[in-house]
């Protein structure tokens, strides 16, 4: 591995912004695609903070310091991304559920899956069921995530897939769902495609599920 890639890969891991911005910087200062630097650097370094967060080597802490740095690396190369239309593994869609507005949990995901080369078009939190239906409509996503994190609006992931199926949206899109009281029954129970304890399972766990799913 280039040493530039793995300086930003190291760098993320220990959640030094600064040092991340400056790598960044340099590769971009001296040609190098974004997209390299996006999969080498940063995908890499997500990479393993996935690994470590899963196995209980790091906490809740570490993690958003990571992603702080993460960050710093994403505001230099979203642009041009951006601009260049460039290529990312799925464009996913991701909202808290009407009547719920944590978004801790849900802004760990879009961090994870950003880290892991997606496109996140974040919907917000309180989102009802016809706003995931119309930007769905607009995105075309391969992937939809449901967060809910009371019990009270558990009952809304359901009623969310099931409008997304009433829409006639469900061919070929993988839904997943989760939050703190949501479980792998209560997945299938709603129709479901899948579910996921934690965001770094949640990004396996999709990679899985797109790939069965013909698009």
């Amino acid at each position: 591995m280039d040493s530039r890639f793995e300086e930003i890969a190291a760098a993320l891991v220990r959640g030094d912004a600064v040092a991340v911005r400056a790598g960044v910087t340099i590769c971009l200062e001296t040609g190098v695609e974004p997209t390299e630097i996006m999969a080498r650097g940063l995908i890499a370094g997500m990479g393993v903070i996935g690994h470590q967060f899963k196995n209980n080597e790091i906490y809740m802490p570490e993690v958003m310091i990571a992603a702080r740095a993460m960050n710093a690396g994403l505001e230099l190369l979203d642009p041009i991304l951006s601009r260049a239309d460039g290529p990312c593994r799925a464009k996913m869609i991701l909202g808290t559920v009407r009547g719920d507005l944590h978004d801790v949990g849900k802004n760990m995901v879009s961090m994870f899956f950003r880290g892991a080369g997606y496109e996140v078009v974040d919907l917000g939190v309180d989102v009802p069921e016809a706003r995931f239906v119309e930007a769905i409509r607009e995105h075309r996503p391969r992937l939809v995530g449901l967060s809910a994190l009371l019990s009270t609006t558990v009952p809304q992931l359901s009623s969310t897939v099931k409008a997304l199926g009433e829409a006639g949206l469900r061919s070929g899109l993988v839904v997943m769902v989760g939050g703190a009281p949501v479980t792998q029954e209560y997945a299938d129970s709603i129709g479901a495609d899948g579910y996921a304890p934690d965001a770094a399972s949640a990004v396996d766990k999709a990679a899985e599920l797109l790939a069965a799913v013909a698009w």
